[in-house]
């Protein structure tokens, strides 16, 4: 399957910006998989100066700033994306990765090699994901046992993330603490992922934060509406013996063609879509729209 996708932020502000300065985090990565074919990012006011770069964590990142007065501010990512996932690793067929027990996977990650000393580094608290609760933890144990397959305790848990928490966009926004969402059993992707990452960490393995889009259907004999998508977050967890697999929560499935990955990292701090300093006072007021659409639509 061939994506467009396009992601466009607006900000109106109450007063005039004199400066602003902005990380962008929105080109999507090239991995087994998925390819990236195009990609395109116009900004309004043209920028005074702009700067791409590979991140710490391996995502693109691109850092503009606006140094002229301004009261609007737009950015657009116009993205061309290839998915085929039957060309990336598939757990289903290691049979070690697949039946490695917790236990065992524990030990594995004791190892000096460099792939398990990088996975190690999503182990560690992280700024969203900082404090692993009793019951964060007691809610991680229902799932993982020593001697049962981290795949199949990973399965389960998205699998009870989905089934346990209602999706409510009212409820939290980025700085909600994971331990209000699990109380709650509320929230949104970033939160449900955030919850399944704080879980695995808890009983001493990787997971790490996926930052992307997702195509969503619509109904049948019902026209696709402009904008309905949106960013999208799901988690991934490093299984010695194979790699990492991922896992969305918010819909119950193992990611295929439909997902699309930008970015990864701890937890939603290291991968926001935009985020930024201004000098201004006043109000501002931000819109969002994502849409993804197959190529061949578009061209059609």
């Amino acid at each position: 399957m061939v994506f467009q996708v396009s992601h466009t932020t607006s900000y109106d502000y109450e007063n005039d910006v004199t400066f602003c300065h902005n990380i962008a985090t929105l080109k999507p990565k090239t991995l087994a998989g998925q390819v990236l074919l195009d990609y395109q990012l116009e900004i309004t006011p043209t920028p005074s100066e702009l700067t791409e770069r590979v991140d710490f964590f391996g995502n693109y990142i691109t850092r503009f700033s606006l140094q002229k007065e301004h009261k609007k501010l737009k950015v657009t990512a116009i993205s061309k994306v290839s998915r085929n996932y039957e060309e990336q690793p598939d757990i289903n067929t290691s049979e070690k990765g697949k039946h490695i027990t917790l236990k065992e996977a524990l030990g594995a990650l004791k190892s000096n090699e460099e792939h398990i000393i990088d996975a190690r580094q999503y182990i560690l608290e992280s700024i969203l994901i900082a404090k692993i609760t009793p019951e964060i933890k007691a809610y991680a144990e229902v799932s993982f046992k020593p001697n049962r397959p981290v795949f199949e305790a990973a399965f389960e848990l998205m699998q009870r993330i989905y089934t346990e928490f209602d999706f409510d966009p009212t409820f939290s926004n980025v700085a909600t603490p994971i331990h209000e969402v699990i109380k709650a059993k509320k929230g949104v992707c970033q939160d449900f992922a955030q919850i399944a990452i704080a879980c695995v960490r808890s009983v001493g393995l990787p997971a790490r934060y996926i930052s992307g889009y997702i195509e969503t259907l619509p109904p049948p004999g019902k026209e696709k509406l402009i904008g309905a998508d949106a960013s999208h977050a799901w988690f991934s967890v490093y299984i010695p013996g194979f790699g990492w697999v991922d896992f969305d929560p918010t819909n119950n499935q193992i990611p295929k063609n439909q997902h699309i990955i930008v970015a990864w990292g701890r937890d939603y701090y290291d991968v926001p879509p935009l985020k930024g300093v201004i000098y201004s006072t006043g109000k501002n007021k931000m819109n969002v729209s994502v849409d993804i659409r197959p190529f061949e639509d578009i061209k059609s």
